[in-house]
């Protein structure tokens, strides 16, 4: 499952630094997917591309933008439940493509 950043977002971007995919991005900023730019997802607040997000699999044993998060507004996404290999696999994809 990816994760995403709810309504309760501040936008102080301290989970953005903790993302080794590059997958969190401010609020109304374009997203870059394999070299091509995407329109944001959210003009409101710091958002999560679920695209990107592998929840740190390949990198970290829990998600890192979840701690970094001053108010607990980065929770898991349940429109995008994903198994620890379709992670991985994600995260290899993106390897590939580039973030």
């Amino acid at each position: 499952m990816s994760i995403m950043i709810t309504d309760e977002c501040i936008s102080c971007n301290a989970c953005g630094a903790e993302c080794p995919n590059d997958a969190i991005y401010d609020g109304g900023a374009a997203y870059l997917y394999g070299g091509e730019e995407k329109p944001a997802l959210n003009d409101e607040h710091t958002y999560i591309v679920p695209d990107k997000c592998t929840e740190c699999v390949g990198f970290n044993d829990e998600p890192q933008c979840i701690q970094a998060c001053p108010t607990e507004a980065i929770v898991p996404n349940p429109d995008h439940v994903e198994t620890k290999e379709q992670l991985m696999a994600k995260k290899e994809h993106l390897d590939k493509i580039g973030r």
